[in-house]
């Protein structure tokens, strides 16, 4: 019995694989194979630069390596592509870790999402974007998780604080946005924040201004189309025109006015059709649709662009995809994995740290007095001289 709960788990496990769609997925786990997947930035040639590592302290040595950070006060700028997608109607997850081993003090720990046509080449901080995700600190004021969207041409933040971690250890992050436009923000598997797309990025109010714009234009053109529709209803029928109308001279001949009464919304005069005044509304197509604010028609790179005062930082386990549960299954399968062993090792080598400094200390004690021993021989000697 056990045995086939056991082949029911994986045969679920591998169904939601098939399922789910995995645009972007990077482990590190190839050695220098990912300079061939990864393209740094030559846009300034004082960009910092990347190389793999797994760190000081790590849960594995090979699984835990990744993107790290190598020079003091630089920028950072490089990226990877991938097949481009549009998520219309559909969830977009993005995860990845990130470890800040030399405990940050100020610089970014934040990944970018991009459009396919992003020069990579070129890549720097005008480069635009769709979606900007991760942790930024400096100094004791800012300590945030940055939640960036591109929308109608301009990027907005999320209104909401979102404190990040700022100790040396690697988490997870995940950013889950989705088309009913609620989202989600975990740290470590847990859902830090959550809410409303159109509210939490203060968006209800662009919302309203365009619908409203829109649905203005909307009256006018109708009313516009009714006053015509009341003028046509008004002219004599059985007038015709006269034998000697020069058009050249005239103008083109219009059938003349019966008395109207001035037009007013609603009013219609006997004998017309009520169709003509009970107009539908117009579509307009200019409308904000719900998928708007969280939608990208033209996905294709993901990157980091960043300044950072003290390198070290470590970006692994980069992750885009459609399924929230598959994202999950990954976090525990990488991270969850490593994050223990990781403690761990640095734990045991914090007590080898702090036993080898009490030994030199001990050592500087020892050598100290012996000193100071020799000192005094060399002043009594010296006294007996004089």
């Amino acid at each position: 019995m056990a045995a086939l709960c056991g082949v029911l788990f994986w045969a679920i496990c591998v169904l939601r694989v098939v399922l789910a769609t995995v645009h972007f997925q990077e482990e590190f786990l190839d050695g220098e194979r990912w300079r061939n997947r990864w393209v740094q930035s030559t846009n300034d040639s004082q960009f910092g630069h990347f190389r793999l590592s797994s760190g000081k302290f790590y849960g594995h040595k090979e699984k835990d390596k990744g993107l790290q950070t190598t020079q003091n006060g630089r920028f950072y700028a490089i990226s990877a592509r991938f097949k481009p997608f549009s998520n219309k109607g559909k969830t977009l997850v993005v995860q990845y870790t990130v470890k800040h081993e030399q405990k940050m003090d100020c610089g970014g720990g934040y990944i970018k999402i991009f459009p396919a046509d992003v020069d990579q080449k070129n890549l720097s901080g005008k480069s635009l974007y769709y979606v900007m995700f991760g942790p930024d600190i400096c100094g004791f004021d800012i300590k945030k998780v940055h939640v960036i969207l591109h929308f109608k041409n301009q990027y907005h933040s999320n209104k909401k604080p979102i404190r990040c971690k700022v100790d040396g250890f690697t988490h997870l992050y995940t950013l889950i946005l989705r088309p009913d436009l609620t989202y989600e923000v975990k740290i470590d598997g847990q859902v830090i924040e959550s809410g409303s797309i159109e509210y939490d990025w203060n968006l209800t109010s662009l919302k309203k201004t365009e619908k409203s714009s829109a649905e203005s234009m909307d009256w006018e053109q109708e009313k516009e189309d009714k006053l015509q529709d009341w003028e046509k209803h008004f002219l004599d029928a059985s007038a015709s025109k006269p034998s000697d109308w020069n058009r050249e001279l005239d103008g083109d001949w219009q059938a003349p006015m019966l008395q109207k009464p001035p037009y007013q919304d609603g009013l219609k005069a006997e004998g017309i059709d009520k169709d003509v005044w009970l107009h539908q509304k117009m579509k307009n197509t200019h409308y904000l649709t719900e998928y708007d604010l969280s939608e990208f028609e033209n996905i294709g790179a993901i990157g980091l662009e960043l300044w950072q005062v003290r390198s070290g930082t470590i970006f692994d386990n980069f992750l885009i995809t459609d399924d929230e549960e598959y994202a999950e299954n990954f976090g525990k399968a990488t991270w969850g994995e490593t994050k223990g062993p990781e403690r761990e090792m640095d734990a045991i080598q914090a007590k080898e740290e702090v036993k080898k400094a009490r030994e030199e200390d001990e050592e500087d004690l020892l050598m100290g007095r012996f000193d100071g021993r020799e000192n005094n021989f060399r002043r009594f000697h010296k006294r007996d001289e004089l």
